[in-house]
């Protein structure tokens, strides 16, 4: 991935000058000043892409009829997004897909206005912006935990919700002993699924400037540091038989119904998760969300964060109209809390379903935006090194040796990942 958009940042470096000129943003308005056209929107809510999304057409033509709203949903969402970004069909309206550094915002996306300004208004503006510019806004704010059944976990003769790795452990154990549910699923055939853990070394950090401070250490997963912390437990679940049999013939789709129903017990996966869940389980109220299990000195935390950010192709021809469904969606759809997550407008209702957090106590983590003049390191430092912090490479790797498909030690594994990291930073950072 590397490779594809380095290209991308040559080709617009070339061709931007010449792409504008004239002025886009009187497309897509009729002759009378209307908000007018065709956009397409892409998603990766292939789940309810004819249904949901199709009432939100519908809702927003009342306001703005004269805008035809198409959408393309696709289930490997960034994979594909990516690619096509290598041209300039990749949607008028589109989630920012991972892999683009801040520095390259300003080369696909049409800026949204000064970060200060958007943070007077929206939730996380600073999390798709660049030199105080703001790219994108998340179409939900989600905190990261992990999704349970609480009947299984009534059954196996668990109490109290566990607040340490051990204790986590234990707990499927206790599950494995007494009940007929799979403790843990990875989803490891996914691939997205294992990278739903990565939010959690901020859980584990219980700091928000922990991200920042990544591009100032060589060593990320050594022994004691977040990361390590986060990937042993995942190491831990399934070198004790605590994961499903097989790995490799997971399914995410069905993992939902089983969790709701009980066949499985626990799944790390965002809030947005949990209303899907609820919706497919046999009793709604099953279904529970329980933070990462780790404290710092009695302190729980739980990493929150926007999710995809909602944004606009630089090369949209009707800008008019796909900045007005983009303001649309975020302020006025109601996805957000149809998806169980908090609304990405400044004094939002939290959700019931993180009512829970609340009453634990738990400290809710947002990761601050980097100093001045290090924008962009930590991102530049994952790619550089190929480490793929949001990514499921090695990730996938912990679990196959965890499984025992690979002959290497989970320490070997962290060695190796410092090591690239080190090399990597000494290329990027001063």
């Amino acid at each position: 991935m590397k490779k594809v958009l380095t290209a991308v940042v040559v080709f617009f470096v070339l061709g931007m000058g010449s792409l504008f000129a004239g002025g886009g943003d009187e497309a897509g308005r009729s002759s009378d000043g209307r908000v007018a056209g065709p956009i397409t929107v892409l998603t990766n809510r292939t789940d309810l892409v004819d249904t949901l999304f199709a009432d939100y057409a519908r809702r927003f033509n009342q306001i703005y009829p004269d805008v035809q709203v198409n959408f393309e949903a696709m289930t490997d969402y960034s994979g594909i997004v990516k690619i096509r970004m290598n041209t300039k069909d990749y949607g008028d309206v589109l989630l920012i897909p991972d892999g683009v550094t801040p520095p390259q915002l300003g080369d696909f996306f049409e800026p949204l206005g000064p970060t200060a300004e958007m943070a007077k208004k929206y939730l996380m503006p600073t999390e798709q912006a660049y030199q105080g510019t703001t790219y994108g806004i998340p179409v939900s704010v989600n905190a990261n935990g992990i999704v349970y059944n609480k009947r299984i976990f009534r059954e196996a003769g668990i109490t109290e919700l566990p607040n340490t790795p051990e204790g986590f452990l234990e707990a499927l154990e206790a599950i494995k002993a007494n009940t007929d549910a799979i403790p843990y699923y990875t989803n490891y055939a996914s691939g997205w699924a294992l990278t739903q853990w990565e939010a959690h070394r901020s859980s584990v950090a219980g700091d928000p400037d922990f991200v920042n401070s990544l591009a100032h250490t060589d060593a990320p997963f050594a022994p004691g540091e977040p990361h390590y912390i986060v990937y042993k437990l995942m190491y831990d679940i399934v070198a004790r038989g605590l994961a499903e049999a097989d790995p490799t013939t997971t399914d995410w789709e069905s993992s939902k119904a089983r969790l709701g129903n009980g066949e499985i017990a626990t799944m790390v996966l965002g809030s947005w998760a949990i209303p899907q869940i609820q919706a497919l389980a046999d009793d709604p109220s099953d279904v529970g969300y329980m933070p990462f299990p780790y404290n710092n000195n009695g302190i729980v935390s739980a990493a929150s964060g926007g999710d995809y950010k909602l944004a606009v192709n630089i090369h949209s021809k009707n800008k008019p109209a796909a900045l007005a469904w983009l303001y649309w969606f975020v302020e006025e759809s109601g996805f957000a809390k149809e998806t169980g997550g908090i609304p990405p407008v400044v004094g939002g209702e939290v959700p019931e379903s993180l009512q829970a957090f609340a009453d634990l106590g738990v400290n809710f983590v947002s990761n601050n935006p980097a100093p001045a003049g290090e924008e962009g390191w930590v991102d530049e430092i994952d790619r550089e090194g190929e480490i793929g912090l949001w990514e499921p490479n090695f990730k996938a790797r912990i679990i196959e040796a965890a499984f025992g498909a690979r002959n290497e030690t989970f320490d070997q594994i962290m060695a190796d990942l410092n090591e690239d990291w080190k090399a990597a930073r000494a290329v990027v950072t001063p």
